[in-house]
């Protein structure tokens, strides 16, 4: 069982963007497992900014998937979770904002939960903010960072992923 003997990098291997979900819901536990995974997430000065709403309303996923550039296999997964920031705009240092980064790294948690859970999951960027949180009630001082569905893939077993070579992204002591 995959399940039982997965460490993080045969989730990391493993893990792919799922475009088609079964139609058969996540079990609560799996659900508060992945979202528990988000929650201890690193984040900036450990300001955890992230929150996240989710969506298992059959007709609230399809009117998130209309807002998504109306990708239909968004509303296919049996969960979408908005990821979100409740954020006073905070930079860091480096001049980089928190917020994206700190919701990105939680998102990732997720994925690699999902993956050891025998679940799914795929990054949506396009989508139309001030329509999601519309449809889902966010205030407006809140940002929607992501979209990402969650189930249970039609097609569970991973494809050979297409990576740059180590030598070509790697660089040490100088570029």
């Amino acid at each position: 069982n995959r399940e039982n003997t997965m460490d993080v990098c045969d989730a990391m291997t493993i893990r792919k963007s799922v475009r088609a979900y079964l139609d058969k819901p996540v079990e609560e536990e799996k659900l508060n497992a992945v979202l528990e995974a988000a929650r201890l997430a690193p984040s900036a000065s450990n300001r955890q900014e992230w929150r996240f709403v989710i969506v298992r309303d059959k007709e609230v996923r399809s009117k998130v998937a209309m807002a998504a550039g109306q990708q239909m296999f968004v509303a296919q997964a049996p969960v979408i979770i908005a990821a979100c920031a409740e954020t006073d705009g905070h930079l860091m240092s480096c001049g980089e904002a928190c917020y994206p980064i700190d919701v990105a790294i939680a998102l990732d948690h997720i994925t690699l939960r999902a993956v050891e859970l025998g679940l799914g999951t795929c990054w949506i960027g396009k989508f139309n903010a001030d329509e999601v949180k519309k449809i889902l009630g966010i205030p407006d001082e809140i940002k929607v960072v992501q979209l990402m569905p969650l189930g249970y893939p039609v097609e569970p077993d991973a494809v050979q992923k297409k990576r740059r070579a180590f030598a070509e992204i790697v660089k040490f002591d100088r570029w």
